[in-house]
């Protein structure tokens, strides 16, 4: 699924905004669609059963994780959390079991890195050209970076636990059951207090990937 905590978006004029929501969206559903292709190629057509193989981003949008909820956490004062509605796939029919669930999950966050890859090479092709076409692609390229860095961190239901989830011991696994049969709400908001303290970290490997695909 497609998580994402903003933290990298401070400018509020109204051309950056509508930026990044453009972005967001372009970035989210592509990183969802993403994972019902790779489940669909390993055998579980459950999403495309669904619909959800679809760049209609009203197919992807949950009103309670993708809309209500950030915009209480801004009137709370706290930093926005949003996901996009999960592309469903069924573990038990993909092939090679947790290792192909593991391969569903990373389809995500490999493919934002493949989308902020070519934005990179759009911007440095552009890179003369309209000041706002630049901003833009600098904004696409943030976001997805964020999305990929974030989504990897192995906690349930990130697309990082699915990965983990393959290869940990049966203890491991019982304990990130556990967690992710809480509740899809209240995991997000322990991720929210967890993220307080792993922050430094995930901004500084997000800004050194960043600044990687600008000067590449």
């Amino acid at each position: 699924m497609c998580v994402i905590i903003v933290t990298m978006f401070a400018n509020t004029s109204p051309i950056s905004i509508v930026f990044f929501i453009i972005a967001l969206l372009i970035s989210m559903v592509i990183h969802e669609v993403m994972h019902g292709v790779m489940a669909k190629f390993l055998g579980d057509d459950t999403a495309s059963e669904m619909g959800r193989l679809t760049l209609n981003p009203l197919k992807h949008i949950d009103v309670m994780t993708t809309l209500i909820l950030p915009v209480v956490m801004i009137l709370l004062g706290l930093p926005p959390i949003l996901a996009a509605k999960p592309v469903p796939f069924n573990p038990e029919r993909v092939r090679f079991g947790e290792y192909g669930a593991a391969l569903v999950g990373l389809a995500g966050p490999l493919t934002n890195f493949v989308l902020a890859l070519l934005g990179a090479i759009l911007a440095h092709v552009f890179v003369s050209a309209s000041p706002i076409m630049i901003q833009f692609l600098i904004t696409f390229i943030e976001i997805n970076v964020l999305l990929m860095v974030f989504n990897l961190i192995p906690f349930p239901p990130l697309d990082g636990s699915r990965v983990l989830y393959a290869f940990a011991p049966r203890k491991i696994q019982e304990i990130m059951e556990r967690i992710e049969s809480m509740g899809f709400l209240f995991v997000l908001f322990i991720i929210l207090f967890l993220f307080q303290f792993i922050s430094p970290v995930i901004v500084g490997i997000e800004s050194n990937i960043f600044n990687f695909l600008i000067r590449i």
